[in-house]
């Protein structure tokens, strides 16, 4: 069982930043295509990022329309850790964040093609 815990949420000043950070338990980790989720109140869970295993020689990361240019998906394999670089911070940014593990190398986009979950960071965008 792979275990996924978040940290890094908050509240935040429109404009503003924060680091996500995704810890994962197991050795498996390198080998793992890891994915960024958002849900806000009354809407559904959304794609944010996605970042692929480095044993994948296809497209390297994702990211939906709505954060380009604006959020940084990485990952450090030796801390068994993926982050979420979030910069230029938006109301329509608030929602709980979570993180997503797949039993696989490459990209995917859709919350179904996950396997593993984290519980989820509150981030809160306003003035």
């Amino acid at each position: 069982q792979v275990q996924l815990v978040e940290s890094g949420g908050g509240l935040v000043q429109p404009g503003g930043s924060l680091r996500l950070s995704c810890a994962a338990s197991g050795h498996t980790f390198s080998s793992r295509a890891m994915g960024w989720f958002r849900q806000a109140p009354g809407k559904e869970r959304e794609m944010v990022a996605a970042v692929a295993a480095l044993s994948w020689s296809g497209s390297r990361t994702y990211y939906v329309d709505s954060v380009k240019g604006r959020f940084t998906i990485s990952r450090d394999n030796a801390k068994n850790t993926v982050y979420l670089q979030m910069t230029s911070l938006k109301p329509e940014d608030t929602a709980v964040y979570y993180c997503a593990a797949k039993d696989g190398y490459g990209l995917s986009y859709k919350g179904d093609e996950y396997d593993y979950w984290g519980q989820g960071t509150q981030v809160t965008v306003s003035s």
